[in-house]
């Protein structure tokens, strides 16, 4: 069973921070040459620095106090080379390094859509698009800095600690066990900040993503929030996510800050003590004065790295926790996935059939199907009414295979669905829902949806025989307009026209109306009926309809109330049976009435109903 979005932040441990490196290994193994040309840049900048020190020696011990001119002209040239053959190297690393950053950036984006396509709709059900969303944006910005600039400028500072305690060895390596000896003692201290600041950053990100989620909500909401007038309570618990956020932060930032200063506080004692030791050699002759200034170079050349290093390392801390949550998504295992020998078929034709289907959700043992079984042969209509809550939308999730049945079978054609490719099962169902979704984008991309290779022409038939063309020639640009985020430009009804032509344009062997017509007006719905009409015939269909009116002519209807079925038949039997639909289409119908008669009547009306 895979984490869920709260659990996958409450590990901590070591183990789970080698396996994370290990996983950041594998990210960057395909761009190794890129990053080791990278560090050979940077060890050749690390000796090229050294080699201004040793020229600044010379300058002072052999030009200065030797009073030779003709050394001071000699090194002026080796300076000049140095500089130009270290501008050549620093552009060859941040050049390289860029260059991978982005590299590693676009496989993870890459790799994370990749697997969210995969994904089963539970997924879906139960992470909020906030924290898909900070994973695949500031996360992988984080990653992609880790395993990059991270690494550079640790290695950077590796370079450069290693290049002056060579030349510091070589100069005079008394005073080198000196700096050498301070190594471990920082070393130590880095240690014992990193749990610490680590804790609180990956607090950090996930209050960032709680916010994320929360700001995602109430923007995609804005309608409801304004229409309730939400604004300041919603604000209050911004303030209280934001306030825990601030709060993790602060407290990272904290350590951070305070782990330079110590660090910096140890290289001042080490320094002081090297210039007191050094000043009574060169009093005693032990050194001369050049040397010492190059060695006290070559000190700052190692604590200044140090220094960089406990910065970079505080940052690695947050990247780290970043690194986590990308590993946890590109671990979850779908919950719906085909089984290791499937079908592959080009038509989903044939008798569905319900065999004893039971089903509840993972997260809770309630039955929401119960043993429900029924035939439907190929090409009948079947309609699926009754309360809210009692089953329908289930019926057809489970008929996508966006959930599995946790007993009994489903058959199509004969064979049990789960022995068919899962791609090959839902490329062959359309779909039009109760709330259309629209993409961004022109009219025609949004119908060529269902089917990428359609042409225009085929595009624009599929419109014609939804009864969406006379409305889509109206715009000012015809099928080139832009519906807007999420079709927000167009109504209600013109969206689900648009869904019914790209259902067409996909022509699909099943097809599932969910409620399509609940939030039209009657002419719309009339519209939608016809596209409706001819996008169910010959196909096996099934309609989920509160307006009864719309499923009159289906070959079935089935009544289910708490995961059954309770009536089936067509609407001349169960109007016949004088039941539970008997009772629906009379009350619908006298609702209907009441409220063409007098739109007040029907407030009157709603009130008796909810009395009895």
């Amino acid at each position: 069973m895979s984490q869920t979005y709260d659990e996958e932040e409450l590990s901590d441990n070591v183990s789970n921070t080698k396996a994370v490196f290990s996983r950041l290994y594998g990210v960057l193994k395909p761009h190794w040459k890129t990053m080791l040309a990278a560090m050979v840049s940077i060890a050749l900048v690390a000796i090229t620095d050294s080699f201004y020190t040793l020229i600044q020696r010379t300058i002072i011990d052999e030009a200065i106090l030797g009073n030779n001119r003709a050394i001071l002209s000699q090194m002026y040239i080796y300076y000049g080379i140095i500089i130009i053959a270290q501008a050549i190297f620093v552009f060859g690393f941040v050049y390289l390094v860029g260059l991978q950053g982005e590299r590693i950036r676009y496989d993870l984006r890459k790799m994370m859509f990749y697997h969210l396509q995969k994904l089963s709709l539970s997924y879906y059900s139960k992470t909020p698009l906030g924290w898909i969303m900070s994973r695949v944006t500031s996360d992988s910005e984080k990653m992609g800095d880790l395993l990059t600039w991270g690494i550079i400028d640790v290695t950077s500072a590796a370079m450069n600690i290693i290049t002056a305690a060579i030349f510091m060895l070589l100069i005079e390596w008394r005073l080198a066990l000196i700096v050498i000896a301070s190594l471990p003692i920082m070393l130590y201290i880095a240690i014992k900040f990193r749990k610490r600041i680590y804790h609180h950053y990956r607090l950090s990100r996930k209050a960032n993503s709680l916010m994320t989620a929360n700001m995602n909500e109430n923007i995609t909401g804005v309608r409801i929030v304004k229409a309730l007038r939400r604004e300041e309570k919603n604000l209050d618990n911004f303030k209280v996510l934001s306030t825990n956020m601030f709060k993790s932060s602060y407290r990272a930032a904290y350590l951070s800050a305070l782990f330079m200063p110590t660090i910096q506080t140890i290289s001042a004692f080490t320094l002081g003590f090297v210039l007191w030791s050094g000043g009574n050699m060169v009093n005693t002759s032990f050194i001369s004065i050049g040397s010492l200034q190059a060695f006290i170079s070559f000190i700052m050349m190692i604590l200044w790295p140090i220094q960089d290093i406990a910065r970079v390392y505080a940052e690695m801390q947050n990247a780290l926790a970043s690194s986590e949550r990308i590993f946890s998504l590109l671990d979850t295992q779908p919950a719906i996935s085909d089984r290791e020998a499937t079908i592959s078929i080009d038509s989903m034709r044939g008798e569905v059939v319900f065999n004893h289907v039971s089903f509840h959700y993972e997260d809770d043992d309630a039955q929401v199907i119960k043993d429900l079984s029924f035939k439907i042969p190929q090409g009948q209509n079947i309609a699926l009414v009754g309360s809210t809550g009692g089953g329908k939308t289930t019926i057809v999730n489970l008929l996508c295979r966006f959930y599995e049945p946790t007993s009994g079978e489903i058959l199509i054609g004969g064979i049990n669905y789960l022995d068919y490719r899962l791609e090959d099962i839902q490329s062959r169902i359309g779909v039009v829902l109760q709330t259309p979704h629209l993409f961004s984008g022109t009219v025609m991309e949004n119908i060529r949806y269902g089917k990428l290779e359609a042409t225009d022409e085929q595009v624009q038939e599929a419109a014609k025989l939804a009864g969406a063309h006379e409305f889509i020639m109206s715009f000012q640009k015809g099928y080139n307009q832009n519906v807007g985020e999420g079709g927000n430009l167009l109504s209600v009804g013109q969206k689900q026209l648009i869904s019914i032509a790209r259902a067409l344009l996909a022509d699909p062997d099943i097809f599932i109306m969910d409620e399509a017509t609940s939030s039209v007006d009657t002419l719309t719905e009339a519209l939608i009926q016809k596209g409706m009409h001819r996008l169910m015939t010959g196909r096996t269909s099934f309609i989920i309809a509160h307006r009864l009116s719309t499923i009159k002519g289906a070959d079935q209807i089935f009544v289910i109330d708490d995961g059954r079925i309770t009536e089936a038949g067509n609407h001349d039997a169960l109007m016949k049976l004088k039941g539970h639909y008997y009772r629906l289409y009379t009350q619908q119908f006298r609702h209907d009435l009441e409220s063409e008669m007098d739109p007040f009547a029907s407030l009157e009306l709603n009130k008796a109903d909810g009395a009895a």
